[in-house]
């Protein structure tokens, strides 16, 4: 019975006529406080829900502020990690919400982060098994944000990403969210060697349109199933239309040219 209600709720995440996925998380207020683009919450979901996003991800006490019953409706993903930017170690991940509560605020799905190759990884990893078996006990779907990331690690090296990316479907993540490796070739590897549905990340704030618009179809075109991208996309001039032309790459199939022409 539970893996029915897995289904039911990836559907609500996932489109089902093309099986890929455009999530916007919006968590970082509690890693870096209320930056641009995440202070009026609503306004930004609003937008997001508009340009076509399938899922949010939020921190179990803005999902209030945030989500809504009215409009366009949106897949609400809470997310279980956290640490500030003024953590000792910012690698260093901890619990802060359960499944039971994401499930009683309504969640579609509930999301983890874990750092391969840091120093608490033993504890994230130890946690992420838990968190897995509680998600199959109540069948909900589980998003793995898996970085590589430690002392000496590039997180962008495509035998490290794809390292990171397998651990997390063999400790039963549902989808995979890691970096981009830089090329079609390599990140195609990532894909292959994961198992489960990869999403590629956004990561930092980029200064180039036309390089994130690259990113996201070199990724489609190495098998990704979406992306989980956030600051490149609630921090654009118009959230609605970046998300709207990401999502003609995604779920349209459409080129970098035809997705600019959306932003214009």
């Amino acid at each position: 019975m539970s893996q029915i209600g897995k289904r039911i709720r990836i559907e609500r995440i996932i489109n089902r006529n093309t099986g890929n996925t455009v999530i916007v998380p919006m968590d970082h207020g509690v890693s870096l406080g209320p930056i641009q683009g995440l202070i009026d919450l609503q306004k930004t979901v609003n937008a997001v829900a508009d340009g076509g996003a399938n899922a949010v991800v939020l921190h179990k006490g803005l999902v209030h502020f945030g989500h809504r019953g009215y409009g366009k409706d949106i897949g609400l993903i809470i997310h279980l990690s956290a640490s500030t930017k003024f953590s000792p170690d910012p690698n260093e991940k901890v619990l802060v919400c359960t499944v039971e509560e994401a499930i009683k605020l309504g969640a579609d799905a509930v999301s983890i982060h874990i750092n391969v190759g840091s120093k608490t990884e033993a504890e994230q990893l130890k946690a992420f098994g838990e968190i897995s078996r509680i998600c199959n006990e109540w069948g909900m779907p589980l998003l793995a944000m898996m970085y590589p990331r430690g002392e000496g690690i590039n997180q962008y090296d495509p035998d490290a990403v794809a390292l990171a990316a397998r651990v997390g479907a063999e400790l039963g993540a549902d989808i995979v969210k890691t970096n981009f490796t830089g090329s079609v070739q390599s990140f195609k590897r990532v894909v292959e060697g994961c198992q489960v549905p990869v999403v590629v990340a956004g990561g930092p704030k980029m200064d180039s349109v036309d390089a994130l618009l690259k990113m996201v179809r070199d990724a489609m075109d190495a098998g990704a199933r979406g992306v989980a991208i956030g600051r490149n996309i609630f921090q654009a001039d118009d959230p609605k239309k970046m998300t709207r032309a990401i999502a003609a790459i995604v779920h349209e199939n459409a080129d970098v040219k035809e997705a600019m022409e959306i932003l214009k």
